[in-house]
């Protein structure tokens, strides 16, 4: 990555708050916190953090509850999503992790090796995801006859293609350049062809 990602801590304990604080910030990452759901919600909504890091139970809204609206909103950009608790980690708590949308733990009490394993984890696949989105936003169109390879990996015409789509439907014209270049040449020839056929005419 070419510059670190912003990182939103949201804990509603002073001490942990902190102590995350200076951990992500030591390893030269942008951080802004919050101390409570509600807060770090309407900053989500306006900023769309890269990577979040956040206790799992708290007051407003909790942990799994940010996740879950976040992965509802279906931003552009991918947030990595970092749950810290205190709790044991039963099946049943990881289940709801994950079915909110959680990419990783940190289990408290939260030291700097945890910070940077889950971080650079975090680096990487916001690195894969931009990749893939990069991918997705290429268009196959042959060389030859201009048409696109669509998701079913036929080829369609690129109007059809754009107007599945979009709904956005074409108009045809010709722009300067190719009446130029290849109208007016047409109009010659087929003048010269009618001239030629009329002279051949008169003679016979």
């Amino acid at each position: 990555m070419d510059s670190k990602p912003i990182v939103h801590i949201v804990e509603d304990d002073t001490t942990t708050r902190r102590l995350i604080e200076n951990l992500t910030s030591l390893l030269g990452y942008q951080v802004e916190s919050y101390d409570n759901g509600d807060d770090a919600w309407d900053a989500f909504a306006m900023k769309q953090p890269q990577v979040v890091i956040s206790d799992w139970k708290m007051p407003g809204k909790d942990g799994l509850e940010l996740c879950r609206r976040l992965r509802e909103s279906k931003a552009d950009t991918y947030t990595y999503f970092i749950l810290v608790t205190a709790q044991r980690r039963s099946r049943s708590n990881m289940e709801q992790a994950i079915e909110a949308g959680v990419d990783d733990f940190l289990k408290k009490p939260i030291g700097s090796e945890e910070i940077w394993n889950r971080l650079r984890v975090a680096e990487r696949i916001l690195s894969f995801n931009r990749q893939v989105k990069t991918l997705e936003s290429l268009i196959p169109i042959c060389a030859y006859c201009k048409k696109v390879r669509n998701d079913s990996d036929l080829w369609e015409q690129i109007e059809q293609y754009v107007n599945e789509r979009t709904g956005a439907d074409f108009t045809h014209s010709i722009c300067p350049p190719c009446i130029d270049k290849h109208v007016r040449p047409q109009m010659e020839a087929y003048k010269t062809s009618l001239k030629e056929k009329a002279e051949q005419s008169a003679g016979d």
